[in-house]
């Protein structure tokens, strides 16, 4: 039987009177906005970036896979308005946390962001008020970091004068299958009343709300399904070297192997783990792991070849370089071609790209990129020397300037073709050129 105060939430969901914070504008925050939108939900978003909330209450979105229809027309029926004034917490009747949770330069996990977005919160926070955190994390977060932040700046029981949730986000950038509203949302709540409370909300959002037993439950289920993508991804990576050394492609291989109807799923090798989840979120739980003496030797290993594919790559290209081109790596001109991190979006996070320019410049190679999606490298953690370099363009010309061209994302709107036959030298990590039917002579697999 829900409280007096969770049966109120529930039916301003039911009623779509409720108003609903989205702290954090960006690939998880803007989709759950344009989520509750769809519902005729009020929207109140916050974030720091000043740029950032100006554009969105112009009705634009540096995220170019997302339409801003909804956006638009929210801002002239004041449904959405977004704010960098955090004042303004105390208005939603559910703060939906959407923040980066990066690693360290070591390796471990950053919860600034998180704690800081909790403290912003337990300044302003009021009786009745849900907090659900998006944010991915390791099991016991929201129960051991968020709960005493807000208990002690309010005074404030969870469960009881205010509601404290987990549901991780989903988002799976460019994907045209899959959406916010159409991803089913685990959710785990501190008590009965925050579980019931956040199931509501989440039925109101997305196809279906799916309830676990607690929060830590719930930030284990993300962390599980990251975990199971990044330890196939590794193997076959693995794969992938093992065969090449027999002369197998490893992508004939998985094709073949997946006409198997049952007991196999594929999974496919690149130059290195991108996007926000994967590559960060194993880490998450082996440092977790170690608060009670486990090595999660499994996941470590997969964690290893992944973050090795890089080098991997960068040494099959000088390779390549020497005995195609006649040149040291070091003489040469290179062309990466995509830097973000999956194909047909402008989502660089993460990507391997940046590792790959890295480790080519120290080989002492000169290397420009194209991206039709990235027009600038805009700042990031770990590679801001690469900050304001601009994607060059492409032609029969331009490509035969460089000694060798390394395609690092299968963007769609490539002339695989036209850039094979202007090449040099095509050194091909994603199986593009195949997919497009292109056999030649001067491009190989990596």
């Amino acid at each position: 039987m829900n409280s007096p105060v969770a049966q109120r939430f529930i039916e301003r969901v039911q009623d779509r009177s409720i108003v609903i914070g989205i702290v954090g504008l960006g690939y998880v925050g803007i989709p759950l906005a344009l989520a509750a939108l769809r519902q005729g939900i009020k929207v109140i978003g916050f974030d720091i970036d000043q740029h950032r909330v100006d554009d969105l209450n112009a009705g634009k979105c540096a995220i170019k896979h997302i339409p801003m229809d909804l956006i638009v027309e929210g801002v002239k029926n004041g449904n959405f308005i977004a704010t960098t004034d955090f004042d303004r917490m105390a208005e939603p009747d559910a703060l939906l946390i959407a923040v980066p949770t990066p690693l360290t330069k070591h390796r471990e996990p950053d919860l600034s962001y998180v704690v800081k977005t909790t403290e912003a919160i337990g300044k302003r926070l009021r009786k009745e008020q849900l907090v659900v955190l998006e944010s991915t994390t390791y099991p016991g977060t929201t129960d051991e970091v968020m709960r005493p932040i807000l208990e002690k700046a309010t005074g404030l029981k969870s469960g009881e004068e205010f509601f404290l949730a987990f549901s991780p986000e989903r988002e799976d950038p460019g994907n045209p299958d899959f959406g916010t509203s159409t991803i089913p949302k685990v959710v785990g709540g501190d008590g009965a009343d925050s579980l019931a409370m956040s199931v509501a909300l989440y039925s109101a959002l997305v196809v279906k709300a799916v309830p676990v037993s607690s929060t830590a439950t719930a930030e284990a289920v993300k962390l599980t399904e990251n975990i199971f993508r990044a330890v196939n991804i590794a193997l076959v990576n693995e794969l992938k070297q093992v065969y090449a050394a027999m002369g197998i492609d490893v992508w004939e291989v998985i094709d073949a192997a997946k006409t198997k109807p049952f007991g196999f799923m594929p999974f496919y090798p690149g130059p290195g783990l991108g996007g926000h989840c994967i590559p960060i979120d194993p880490f998450y739980l082996t440092w977790k792991a170690r608060e009670y003496d486990i090595t999660t030797r499994f996941i470590e290993l997969a964690g290893q070849i992944n973050t090795q594919m890089p080098y991997a790559v960068v040494n099959k290209l000088a390779e390549l370089v020497d005995t195609q081109v006649r040149k040291n790596l070091s003489d040469a001109k290179i062309l990466i071609l995509g830097i973000a991190y999956k194909k047909n979006i402008d989502d660089m996070r993460e990507s391997p790209s940046l590792k790959l320019i890295e480790l080519i410049e120290k080989r002492g190679a000169h290397v420009e990129f194209h991206d039709p999606y990235i027009p600038v490298i805009p700042p990031t953690r770990e590679h801001a020397e690469l900050t304001g370099r601009k994607s060059v363009s492409i032609s029969k010309d331009s490509l035969a300037g460089f000694d060798a061209v390394l395609i690092a994302t299968d963007h769609d709107d490539v002339d695989y073709g036209a850039l094979v036959a202007g090449s040099k030298l095509v050194v091909d990590t994603r199986n593009a050129c195949a997919r497009a039917g292109i056999v030649a002579t001067n491009v190989f697999k990596a």
